[in-house]
C-alpha cells in the first residue's frame, strides 16, 4: 500500500488555525486575569476589557483576598478560604462517590442480562433529557424530609449517580471483553472483585475523562446549593461570591479576583488528566 505523505501547506494551515483558536479561547482569561488588578469602581463603569491603564493597575485586590486588609490598611475578615474548602471538600466527596456508584450502574446495566434492563437503561436517558430546574422542587422536598437541609449530605445525596456518567461509562464498558470477566470468575473472584480488580483499572481513562465534567459541575453548583444551604459558614465558592453583590458595585474587584482564583484547580485537573482525557473521549470511536 502507498504510503500516503502530509500535505506541507494543509499542515501550516492547520497549526495556523489551532493557533488563533487558541488565542481565542485565551482572551476571555487574559481580560479576566486583566480585571483582578483594576478597582471596583473601574470595573463597574468599564466592566472587563483588553485594554491595561498601567496608572489604575494595583493589586489591592489580591492583597485583601489573601490577607484581609484592605487598602485603607483596616482589617476586614472574609469567608473566602473556608468558601474554598468547603467547595473542595464537596467537589473530592462528590466526584468520587458519583464516579463510583455510575460506573457501578454503568457497569451492570451492560455486562449484566436481567429483566427490565433495557426500559432502566431508557429510564436514564429520559432523566437525561429533563432540565435540573423542573426536579428542584420535588428534590428539595426529599430532602427537606429527610432532614437533611443546610447540610452537605443534601447537597450531594441528589447526585451521588449522575445519569450522564451512567451512559458515558456504559458506552465504555460495551467494549470490554466479556471474556475479561469470565476469566475472573474463573480465578475465583467474586463479582465485587471482578468489578474493582479487573474492570476498574481498565476504566482509567473513562474515569479520568468523567471526573472532569463531575468535578466541573459539582465545583460550579449554584442554584441548588443555595436553595440547601443556609449557613454562611457551609457555602461554597459560587454563593460565597454571590453574597459578594452589590448594586453599588464597590466588591467587583473582589469577586473578579476571587472568581480568577477559583478557576485554578479546574485547570489543573484538567492538565493533570489531560492525556486520560483524550483517551476516555476516543475510546470505542474505532473497532477491530
Amino acid at each position: 500500500m502507498k504510503e500516503v505523505k502530509p500535505n506541507p501547506v494543509a499542515k501550516v494551515v492547520l497549526t495556523v488555525f489551532f493557533i488563533i483558536l487558541c488565542i481565542l479561547f485565551l482572551i476571555p482569561l487574559y481580560a479576566l486575569l486583566l480585571g483582578t488588578f483594576k478597582g471596583g469602581a473601574e470595573l463597574f463603569v468599564s466592566g472587563l476589557n483588553l485594554n491595561p491603564t498601567p496608572a489604575l493597575l494595583h493589586t489591592k485586590a489580591w492583597r485583601y483576598l489573601f490577607t484581609g486588609i484592605m487598602a485603607n490598611g483596616e482589617s476586614s475578615p472574609h469567608d473566602y478560604f473556608l468558601w474554598y474548602r468547603n467547595s473542595l471538600m464537596v467537589v473530592l466527596v462528590q466526584g468520587s462517590l458519583t464516579l463510583l456508584l455510575s460506573s457501578m450502574v454503568a457497569y451492570g446495566l451492560a455486562k449484566y442480562e436481567f429483566k427490565g434492563k433495557n426500559l432502566i437503561f431508557m429510564c436514564v436517558l429520559m432523566v437525561m433529557m429533563v432540565p435540573l430546574e423542573i426536579l428542584m422542587l420535588p428534590m428539595y422536598t426529599q430532602v427537606n424530609a429527610m432532614g437533611l437541609r443546610n447540610s452537605y449530605a443534601g447537597v450531594m445525596l441528589p447526585f451521588l449517580v449522575s445519569m450522564s456518567a451512567v451512559f458515558f461509562f456504559r458506552q465504555f464498558l460495551t467494549n470490554i471483553p466479556y471474556e475479561m470477566i469470565e476469566a475472573g470468575r474463573i480465578d475465583g473472584c467474586t463479582e465485587y472483585g471482578i468489578f474493582f480488580r479487573i474492570i476498574m483499572p481498565v476504566m482509567l481513562p473513562a474515569y479520568a475523562s468523567m471526573a472532569v465534567l463531575t468535578g466541573m459541575g459539582a465545583w460550579n453548583a449554584l442554584l441548588w446549593p443555595m436553595l440547601v444551604l443556609s449557613d454562611m459558614k457551609k457555602y461554597t465558592i459560587p454563593i460565597g461570591l454571590n453574597t459578594l453583590w452589590s448594586p453599588y458595585g464597590n466588591n467587583y474587584d473582589l469577586m473578579i479576583t476571587g472568581s480568577c482564583f477559583a478557576i485554578l484547580p479546574l485547570l489543573l485537573i484538567y492538565l493533570l488528566a489531560q492525556r486520560f482525557i483524550v483517551e476516555g473521549m476516543t475510546a470505542g470511536a474505532v473497532k477491530g
